[in-house]
């Protein structure tokens, strides 16, 4: 699908995904300089569009950071299940943590905007979602594992010890190594 934009010069042309070019551009800002460096003008800039092209899109610059996040989460979503695929039974919940401090690690600002508490994951259902989908993946595991203990509860349990490590190591308060030590 095209859609019609104007470039800097006020010329129209078409655009093959301007929100994926958008939400890419986003990422690259957000990888360089932090959530503060990302922008819907600075976005736009880099996806070669008007600055108001954003707009078709994104009603605000809080609603391309929640899109970003959720674009993050389905990518933990994917890493987690992939992750179970290649696991025995009994090392499932032991490869989806490591899944995890991998993902933490190799995107750090994508992983600190995701749980940042930046955006509000109520106010953008595709975010609430896709946040919701990637926990889903652990609550499954937990729930084959242990089927009488209740899943909500120990999958909670082992988010918050991966998690916990996950924000040590991109903190460099350990390394990777002595982080997936503590999940066996």
């Amino acid at each position: 699908m095209w859609t019609l934009s104007t470039s800097e010069d006020g010329s129209a042309y078409h655009h093959g995904d301007l929100r994926r070019s958008l939400i890419a551009a986003a990422r690259e800002l957000l990888r360089s300089g932090g959530v503060e460096a990302v922008t819907l003008r600075e976005a736009a800039r880099l996806a070669g569009v008007s600055h108001n092209a954003p707009y078709r899109h994104f009603a605000s610059r809080e609603a391309l950071l929640a899109a970003l996040a959720a674009e993050g989460f389905r990518e933990l979503r994917r890493a987690l299940d992939a992750a179970g695929s290649r696991a025995e039974p009994a090392g499932r919940l032991t490869a989806l943590g490591r899944a995890y401090l991998h993902f933490a690690n190799a995107d750090r600002a994508t992983f600190r905007l995701m749980f940042g508490g930046v955006v509000d994951g109520a106010a953008h259902p595709d975010l609430a979602e896709a946040s919701g989908s990637a926990f889903g993946a652990l609550r499954n595991v937990v729930a084959a594992r242990e089927p009488s203990a209740p899943a909500e509860r120990e999958a909670l349990r082992a988010w918050a010890l991966v998690h916990g490590l996950a924000h040590l190591v991109a903190d460099r308060k350990i390394d990777a190594a002595q982080a997936e030590a503590c999940l066996t």
